[in-house]
């Protein structure tokens, strides 16, 4: 008998599914890339936080946006997404995230789409839970109005917070306070002393408008001009040892690196170029990420749920660099 012929090999119960059998959050385990349950990164569904240090969670509402909609169903494509990320240690950093870190998937937050006036509240008491544990938020929306209130949830924790946003929108065009507008949150936030502008920065934009607001605002032709190591020695100069909160549109890339959003704009970054920059930031001090704005409907080829996934997957390497795990570990022959 051919010893690798797998017609003859029985298959094996104790494997697959973690994501709903596995007791520990402990490591890693092997899924099959192409099936099993569609946690973030193959984590382990549960709402137990006990020691947990950071909690994935969806928000799943698009009813802010003022383009095409459909970013409700991000979170369950950027899981889906994840399953090929979480097959290998993490590049460029040569170590598994979850030798450092306990990671679960909370699951979404759920939202009565009846009742799109509760949704602050909702989201907001969804995130104080989650924080209340002393786990960090790892958060996938929907539209880019779900910011608003994770900030609120986040600034009663830690004060008036460094906001570090990519998007190809400012989002801080005025409003009443009361709309539902993923175009004007940050200003609102800043308003209400959730973020401090003078400490922000705002990466990628290439809309315009007519006042920064405080904000420092390197546009996505800038960020080209100037590059990588330029972009992160001043973003790291804006925001140096205040806590800050990172907030990701996908619409922060280029169309052509991410098709799938509700408002695309030509002229922007590239997955590689924000994915260095990203990477550059690891000597901020994080208390929580948001991914925004992934709209299935629009995607090709699952390209823009894959940057995503691979967006949120090294913001949780930077998180496990903190936790004291080697960086740039590859091996000899590696130009990094």
């Amino acid at each position: 008998m051919d010893t690798n012929d797998q017609r003859d090999q029985p298959s094996d119960p104790n494997k697959g599914d973690f994501a709903f059998r596995s007791d520990s959050d402990d490591g890693s385990w092997g899924e099959m890339t192409f099936a099993g349950a569609l946690s973030f990164m193959r984590r382990r569904y549960t709402r137990d936080l006990h020691q947990v240090d950071i909690a994935v969670s969806g928000i799943p509402f698009d009813s802010a946006t003022t383009n095409r909609a459909g970013a409700r169903l991000g979170p369950r494509a950027i899981r889906a997404a994840s399953t090929q990320v979480a097959e290998l240690d993490s590049f460029p950093h040569g170590f598994s995230v979850f030798d450092h870190l306990k990671v679960v998937d909370y699951g979404d937050c759920y939202l009565d789409s009846g009742f799109p006036q509760n949704v602050v509240e909702a989201v907001e008491a969804h995130a104080d839970t989650i924080l209340a544990s002393g786990a960090k938020m790892l958060t996938f929306g929907g539209d880019h109005f779900v910011s608003y209130p994770l900030l609120r949830a986040h600034a009663k924790k830690h004060g008036p917070l460094a906001l570090v946003h990519f998007d190809a929108h400012s989002d801080t065009w005025p409003d009443d306070g009361e709309r539902l507008d993923h175009g004007s949150m940050f200003l609102r936030a800043a308003r209400e002393g959730l973020i401090d502008p003078a400490r922000s920065v705002q990466i990628g934009i290439r809309t315009a408008n007519d006042d920064a607001h405080g904000f420092t605002i390197l546009t996505a032709p800038w960020v080209q001009r100037n590059g990588i190591e330029v972009t992160v020695a001043k973003a790291l100069e804006v925001v140096g040892e205040s806590k800050a909160y990172l907030t990701f549109d996908i619409d922060c890339l280029d169309p052509a690196f991410a098709p799938g959003t509700g408002t695309p704009v030509p002229g922007g970054l590239s997955s590689s170029v924000a994915l260095g920059i990203l990477r550059g930031l690891g000597d901020l001090d994080f208390v929580g990420m948001d991914l925004v704005e992934v709209a299935p409907a629009y995607d090709q080829a699952e390209i823009t749920a894959i940057a995503a996934a691979t967006i949120a997957h090294d913001w949780l390497a930077l998180m496990a660099a903190k936790a004291g795990a080697p960086t740039l570990a590859m091996g000899p022959g590696f130009y990094l």
